[in-house]
């Protein structure tokens, strides 16, 4: 098992910044992929930014040059920054951790992320 609790959501005005942090606790396996997530209302929930243990990231189009992903092996922690926001950035947020293919694959509770215009 894996846990994964989020902080750093809150509300924002649009061009604002927040970082995003997971904390990953549990058996944790290396290699992994850990990566963030978001679901707006009446929306699917999406790939924001991926990040393996070796630290090779992937970013969705929409927030590519606008966010950061990284994080500390050590710690189990991953962070992401987020720049220059916009209304459409407005989603629960979610942390999500991944290993042995997809055998091992767990979720955060979400944390809220409100950009004001």
């Amino acid at each position: 098992q894996v846990q994964l609790v989020e902080s750093g959501g809150g509300l924002v005005e649009a061009g604002g910044s927040l970082t995003l942090s997971c904390a990953a606790s549990g058996i944790i396996i290396r290699p992994n992929t850990m990566g963030w997530y978001r679901q707006a209302p009446g929306k699917q929930r999406e790939l924001v930014a991926g990040i393996t243990t070796g630290s090779s990231t992937n970013y969705a189009d929409s927030v590519k040059g606008r966010y950061t992903i990284s994080r500390d092996n050590a710690k189990n922690l991953v962070y992401l920054q987020m720049n220059s926001l916009k209304p459409e950035d407005t989603a629960v947020y979610y942390c999500n951790y991944r290993a042995l293919a997809g055998a091992q694959n767990y979720w955060g509770q979400g944390t809220q992320v409100t950009v004001s215009s």
